[in-house]
């Protein structure tokens, strides 16, 4: 066979993809003409997507070195990127360009090595360029949108990432990187709607597997996401991550124990991760072994001093231990997490220390319903420094908080639009009135029901019998796991002689189809179903011999009124209610009822039960 068929059967080959023999082909023309230009340049291409870069790069070298064409240029830039010398492959890019300035693919290869360097706005130049060449390239469109992601202009990645899929319906890796940005802007179901998307294409899609078990963690999925990250690791087991976020999913399923190991499975790949050594501390913080997971946040703190999520989760153990001096100015980093949307806020920022006498100070709610109530007390503080104080709350609680003090305008977030001297956001203000357990201000009630609601729940419920008010359900978020309690838990208080058990919760399917089997009262659809919430869980509140919660806005709500109040927590439970004790600093009237053990909720009631049956035999002959 002569040279010029033997290089026309091997390029043949190449083009079938049976690269082995292609190569064997350039390697015997090679021998005869070691000086083939288009047998070297061929050949390194070749060689380098039979996943032998060094020997790519060489035969690109001598390629270059008898004709320096704009393709040698290319496969050179591409063995150098592969070999990790990511400068030089953007050097042999630009020299490719020099040649051929229309060369779509030196300008996508420049792209990309300039993204892994960091220079994303060059990159994304770069894109630009060859998408303008070439565009019908969907390729071009997602190596484009995954630019504009790292730069977090989502919507113009999004818009790239849709194009992309315009062209190519089939092109998986798009959906994938679709995912990853309405991941990131908290679109939680349409990235999983993505990801799944890009399964039904790929179903050896290892990354978009892991990809949808971090997103359904989120969405409160975590057995679902244990099968996808799982699925990650079976198809890719050295994949960077992976072993964190089946921890993660553990974690939620409360699994802590076998966290811990996937934790530690992760840590040996990546050692000098931060994020590894504060998933370590959430699985022991979670076994209730908190100075261990101390530990594990300093040490992610060490790798990382801007670790937002390890500084943060440190001061939920320090305040859990009553810490509150250390405790107090690491929980700020909370805003670094998720800053607070107050709208457009007027005037400087309040740090405790300028003085506010008869300056106006806007405190605006920065985290959850409950604890915008338990936390609204300390606006009462600043005003006693002399300031007038604007207490900007989530809509929904505008009216309920209104009466919190004569002289203070409560106004729901983002209707002020300035005149403030100063803002703060209201968590903080434990920080700046350097408050200590022993000085937490706990005079209740705060908070009072309107007069006219409660003589109209006082008339539908009656005074008979010794009368509670139960809630048995938290939000179903990743911070509420293992909050909420079994409605069937409540069943062994029932039987008590006099007790009827009154539903806190909105009467609604989930509710009435929980309790149907219960004796449990509900209070009809009328009850707070309008746009402002609690005001008719307040007024029947304070008509109730007690109510018996899990840790949810409802038991702040109860302790605000001053009303008797047992919560039921969870083995290690959110902060406030601090380790051991079964009162509470935050409500003289409260009594805490905690698991021994994690899930051990049969403990608790049994507990509750013993407690009940005192209270209500010491009561109930009295009427």
């Amino acid at each position: 066979m002569t040279p010029a068929a033997l290089r026309e059967r091997a390029i043949a080959l190449h083009r079938e993809g049976r690269l082995a023999e292609a190569e064997r082909l350039y390697t015997q023309l090679l021998r005869q003409d070691p000086g083939d230009a288009i047998a070297l340049s061929c050949s390194a291409v070749a060689l380098r997507d039979l996943g032998r870069p060094e020997e790519a790069l060489a035969r690109a070298n001598a390629a270059i070195a008898v004709r320096p064409t704009t393709d040698a240029w290319c496969t050179r830039g591409a063995a150098l990127g592969d070999l990790g010398r990511v400068a030089e492959a953007v050097a042999s890019f630009d020299q490719a360009i020099a040649l051929t300035a229309e060369c779509v693919e030196a300008h996508n290869y420049r792209g990309m090595a300039l993204q892994r360097l960091q220079r994303t706005a060059e990159a994304l130049a770069s894109f630009d360029r060859a998408v303008s060449l070439r565009p019908d390239s969907a390729e071009l469109y997602n190596n484009r949108g995954n630019v504009l992601r790292g730069l977090r202009r989502f919507p113009e990645a999004l818009a790239s990432f849709d194009r992309a899929i315009a062209l190519q319906p089939s092109l998986a890796a798009a959906y994938n990187n679709r995912g990853l940005v309405l991941q990131t802007l908290h679109r939680f179901r349409e990235a999983a709607g993505s990801y799944q998307r890009a399964l039904t294409l790929q179903a050896d899609f290892a990354e978009a597997h892991n990809n949808l078990g971090t997103v359904q963690c989120e969405l409160g999925q975590p057995a679902e996401a244990l099968i996808s990250c799982s699925r990650a690791l079976e198809l890719q087991p050295g994949m960077a991550g992976v072993h964190g976020n089946v921890g993660n999913a553990l974690r939620d399923l409360e699994r802590p124990e076998e966290a811990l190991v996937q934790y530690d499975l992760a840590l040996r790949e990546a050692p000098q991760d931060a994020d590894n050594h504060c998933h370590r501390g959430n699985a022991l913080f979670d076994m209730k072994l908190i100075p261990e997971a101390v530990a594990c946040y300093e040490r992610a703190i060490g790798l990382d001093q801007r670790h937002a999520q390890a500084h943060f989760n440190k001061s939920l153990c320090l305040l859990l231990s009553g810490d509150f001096a250390r405790g107090l100015p690491l929980y700020e980093w909370r805003k670094e997490l998720a800053p607070a949307a107050a709208g457009a806020i007027s005037g400087a920022a309040w740090s405790g220390k300028e003085e506010v006498s008869g300056r106006t100070l806007l405190v605006h709610a920065d985290q959850a319903l409950g604890d915008t109530i338990e936390f609204c007390r300390f606006a009462k503080l600043a005003e006693q420094r002399g300031a007038h104080v604007i207490l900007a709350v989530q809509p929904q609680l505008r009216e309920l908080l209104s009466g919190l003090s004569s002289t203070m305008q409560v106004v729901a977030l983002g209707e002020v639009a300035g005149g403030c001297d100063y803002h703060c956001a209201l968590m903080s203000l434990p920080l700046y009135f350097r408050i200590t357990l022993a000085d937490i201000p706990a005079a209740v009630p705060y908070l009072y029901a309107d007069p006219r609601r409660v003589v109209q729940w006082r008339q539908r419920i009656g005074a008979h019998g010794f009368r509670i008010g139960i809630v048995w359900q938290g939000s179903r978020n990743r911070i509420d796991v293992g909050r909420s309690v079994p409605l069937e838990m409540f069943a062994r208080l029932a039987a008590i002689p006099g007790v009827r058990l009154i539903s806190l919760h909105k009467d609604d399917a989930r509710s009435r189809s929980e309790s149907r089997d219960l004796p449990v009262e509900l209070l009809g659809e009328q009850f707070d179903s309008g746009p402002q919430a609690f005001l008719d869980s307040a007024a029947v509140m304070t008509d109730l011999d007690l109510v018996i919660t899990c840790d949810t806005a409802l038991a702040h709500l109860a302790g605000a009124l001053g009303r008797p109040t047992w919560v039921a927590l969870k083995h290690v439970p959110d902060w406030r209610w601090l380790l051991e004790r079964s009162d509470s600093p935050w409500y003289p009237d409260m009594r805490l009822f905690r698991q021994s053990r994690r899930g051990d909720w049969d403990g608790v009631f049994a507990e509750i039960h013993r407690e009940l049956t005192r209270r209500v035999h010491a009561t109930l002959p009295e009427r």
